[in-house]
């Protein structure tokens, strides 16, 4: 083998190793915002705000957050017990630059308060911006624009039973 083969050899490997470091970044980061939804719907708020750098900020259609404790205390207070959500990201385009990334998702998303006979569903684009951490990906920006909101009063939906978690459904 020459030097010339050796250093071609040596590149390859290199460029090899930086594609698979980009593509675990790739799914580590499609893991996160996948973690931050779940967290969100089954109100696991300590995990939810372990997804989060601490000076992490948020832009849910003009409602602005400027640090994580502001935006898990948000949360944690309006999408408490009584609150069924769904969250739901789509169609990720997420791009790695070293220790930094972006993503756009598609939301779709539903919110019912069966106390106040309400339901919101709708849907959005997500702009995100991540940062790699000791702990792993982390979200150091996230917030989304609508592409639609529609309310409902559950009175005007003859028939609609609303069953949160843990209750029985099978009848």
């Amino acid at each position: 083998m020459t030097e010339t083969d050796t250093r071609s050899s040596s590149a390859g490997a290199r460029d090899l190793a930086a594609e698979l470091d980009r593509l675990h970044a790739l799914e580590d980061v499609r893991a996160l915002k996948h973690r931050y939804l779940r967290c969100l719907d089954t109100k696991q708020w300590q995990e939810f705000e372990d997804c989060f750098v601490p000076e992490a900020t948020g832009d849910y259609n003009g409602l602005v957050f400027g640090d994580r404790a502001a935006l898990v205390d948000y949360m944690r207070t309006h999408m408490g017990p009584g609150l069924i959500s769904l969250h739901q990201a789509h169609h990720p385009e997420v791009e790695v630059y070293g220790e930094r990334a972006t993503g756009r998702w598609y939301l779709q998303d539903k919110v019912i308060v069966a106390e106040h006979g309400f339901m919101l569903e709708g849907a959005a684009i997500y702009d995100d911006r991540y940062v790699r951490t000791a702990q792993g990906w982390r979200i150091a920006h996230t917030g989304y624009r609508r592409t639609y909101e529609a309310t409902y009063r559950l009175a005007d939906l003859p028939g609609m039973r609303v069953r949160g978690p843990g209750e029985h459904t099978h009848v």
